[in-house]
C-alpha cells in the first residue's frame, strides 16, 4: 500500500469496516471489543460486526440482552479493534455504546437474521452462568435443529442490539519500509471527520 492521504486513510478504514460486516471471510468480520467493567477492570470479547455505516458513525452487533456486558456497555466507552492481515492495516475505534432492545431497528435486524441465528437467544439462561457440565443451555428439542418460529416468540426479548457511536478512529499501517500512522476525531455537533498524521 502506497502512503494514502488523510482523505483515503479514512476512506479505506471504514470500506474495510463496511466490506468486513457483509463478508463473514474478511478478518474485520470479528473485531474485539473492549469496555471497563463497573469494577474498572478491563474486559474484552469477539462480536461479529453485522453493520457500518459511516453516515452515521455507527457498528452494530447483535448480544443477549441478558448478558452482563449488555448493562457495562450501555452508554460507556468502548473500544473496538480490527486487523486485516492483507492490507497490513490496524484500526483502533473508540465510542460510546447503546444497547437498544426496542424500536423498527431492532425489529428489522431480528425479521432478518436465519432461525439458526436467532436460535442462540433461546438460552435458558444468562451468558455466563454456571453449567453443572459443558453445555449450550438450549432447550434440548433444538439443540442442533433449526428451531420453527412458534420456539422462537419467548427469544425475541432475549435479543439486543449493541451500537458503538464511534468518535476516534486511529489507522496504523505496517510496513517494513516503515509505518505510517494517522488519527481521526469526528465534531460530535457537524459529523465532519478531522485527522492527522501521527507518529506510529
Amino acid at each position: 500500500m502506497l502512503t494514502p492521504d488523510l482523505t483515503e486513510a479514512l476512506d479505506t478504514a471504514w470500506r474495510l469496516l463496511e466490506r468486513g460486516a457483509k463478508d463473514r471471510r474478511s478478518p474485520v468480520h470479528t473485531p474485539a471489543i473492549a469496555s471497563i467493567t463497573p469494577a474498572g477492570l478491563p474486559d474484552q470479547r469477539t462480536m461479529v460486526l453485522r453493520a457500518a455505516s459511516r453516515e452515521a458513525a455507527t457498528l452494530r452487533f447483535h448480544t443477549d440482552a441478558r448478558s452482563p456486558k449488555c448493562a457495562a456497555l450501555d452508554a460507556g466507552a468502548v473500544h473496538v479493534l480490527a486487523y486485516h492481515p492483507g492490507q497490513s492495516l490496524q484500526l483502533r475505534l473508540s465510542g460510546t455504546a447503546e444497547v437498544i432492545t426496542q424500536g423498527p431497528l431492532i425489529e428489522q435486524a431480528w425479521s432478518a437474521s436465519t432461525r439458526f441465528a436467532r436460535r442462540c437467544y433461546m438460552a435458558q439462561a444468562a451468558p455466563g452462568s454456571p453449567l453443572a457440565a459443558p453445555g449450550s443451555g438450549l432447550p434440548a428439542h433444538v439443540e442442533g435443529q433449526e428451531p420453527n418460529d412458534a420456539d422462537l416468540v419467548e427469544a425475541r426479548a432475549n435479543f439486543a442490539l449493541l451500537l458503538v457511536h464511534v468518535g476516534q478512529i486511529d489507522w496504523l499501517h505496517l510496513a517494513h519500509t516503515g509505518h505510517r500512522r494517522a488519527g481521526f476525531n469526528r465534531d460530535a455537533a457537524s459529523g465532519a471527520w478531522s485527522g492527522e498524521w501521527r507518529l506510529p
